[in-house]
């Protein structure tokens, strides 16, 4: 079984650019869901779901411009008991741009592995049209 998600995501934008849409709630809200997020480490706060399974999430890191991370709980697809995995953001700057690392860690069933990857890929298929936009 997939323990950890992982993508990667090349965007001409610099990394403070790409860095605004990772940490600032009203970009955050365009592409993965309305949240309280600061990028304060130790902020708790939320991603709020419209179906009523919000994640709640507490700030571990923030090295601006280069990585953020954070944990994540959720209640389990499998069993509806709460299950706490960790997102971490690296942003890597190069001669055409940042490149954008996403590691979601610490699945313990392959139903909620399946469900996130499926969420993540929607979600930054959004920020990827988001960014090229903009």
């Amino acid at each position: 079984m997939q323990q950890e998600i992982k993508h990667s995501l090349h965007f001409s934008q610099s990394p403070q650019e790409v860095w605004e849409y990772l940490t600032k709630p009203e970009f955050i809200e365009l592409w993965l869901g309305k949240t309280d997020f600061q990028p304060v480490v130790g902020h708790q706060f939320r991603f709020i779901s419209p179906y009523g399974n919000d994640s709640f999430c507490e700030v571990l890191e923030v090295k601006p411009f280069s990585k953020l991370s954070y944990s994540w709980q959720k209640n389990s697809a499998k069993d509806q008991q709460p299950f706490h995995t960790t997102v971490v953001w690296t942003l890597v700057e190069d001669e055409e741009g940042t490149e954008l690392q996403l590691v979601h860690s610490k699945f313990l069933n392959e139903e909620d592995y399946e469900a996130h990857n499926n969420g993540w890929n929607l979600c930054l298929k959004l920020l990827g049209e988001l960014l090229t936009t903009n």
